[in-house]
C-alpha cells in the first residue's frame, strides 16, 4: 500500500494518504496493508473490528473515547465530505488540550489515524456521508466517556454555515464540558 503520512499539530494523530490509481475507467487504491501501516506510522496495535456508520448533512457524533478500554482509530470516508477531529486528552502529552481537524472524503481518499488517547468526532459536510473506522479495541459501553461539541475551551470550529446548529443524538447532547471530562 504506498502511502504518504503526515503528523498533524497532535504529532501522533496522522493523515494517512494512499496512492490513487486511476485512468479514464475510474481508479484503484488498496486501503488497508497491515505491514505497511506499521512500518511508514510505527503503530503496532491490531485492529479488531471494522465499523461503518452513515450520516445525513450537519449529523455530528462525538466527541467520543473510552477510558478503561480505550481505542485507536483509522478512519477514513468512502462517499461524502465530513470534517474528523482528534483532541489530546492524555495529561502527559505535549499536546494536552488541543484539537486538529481534517477534512475527509470519497474524492480526497485521505485517512485520519487517531491514537488511544484521543476523543474524537465527526461532522458531515456533505449531503450524506458513509464513515468507516478501523478500531484496535472493542466497544464497552461501560467505559464510554463523550466530550460536549461545543465545549467553549476547547472552542473547535465544526466550519458549519453560519446559524446551523449540529443534529446529535441524545448522549451526545448530554457530553460533559472538557473541565468536567476524565482524561488520560
Amino acid at each position: 500500500m504506498p502511502i504518504t503520512v503526515t503528523p498533524t499539530a497532535i504529532p501522533d494523530v496522522l493523515i494517512i494518504e494512499p496512492k490513487v490509481f486511476g485512468d479514464d475507467r475510474g481508479w484503484f487504491f488498496e486501503s488497508f496493508n497491515q505491514k505497511e501501516f506499521t512500518e511508514k506510522t510505527g503503530v503496532k496495535e491490531p485492529f479488531i473490528q471494522d465499523n461503518h456508520s452513515y450520516s445525513a448533512q450537519h449529523i455530528l457524533r462525538g466527541l467520543h473515547y473510552q477510558m478503561e478500554y480505550p481505542q485507536g482509530k483509522l478512519v477514513r470516508v468512502t462517499q461524502g465530505r465530513v470534517l474528523d477531529v482528534a483532541v489530546d486528552i492524555r495529561k502527559y502529552s505535549p499536546t494536552y488540550g488541543k484539537w486538529v481537524s481534517v477534512e475527509l472524503s470519497g474524492e480526497n481518499h485521505k485517512q485520519l489515524w487517531v491514537p488511544p488517547g484521543c476523543a474524537h468526532g465527526f461532522v458531515v459536510l456533505s449531503k450524506d456521508a458513509h464513515f468507516l473506522y478501523k478500531v484496535t479495541n472493542y466497544w464497552h459501553a461501560a467505559s464510554e466517556q463523550r466530550i460536549i461539541w461545543n465545549d467553549p475551551t476547547l472552542n473547535i470550529d465544526w466550519q458549519l454555515p453560519e446559524g446551523v446548529v449540529p443534529q446529535l443524538n441524545e448522549k451526545d447532547a448530554a457530553g460533559l464540558l472538557w473541565a468536567d471530562a476524565p482524561k488520560f
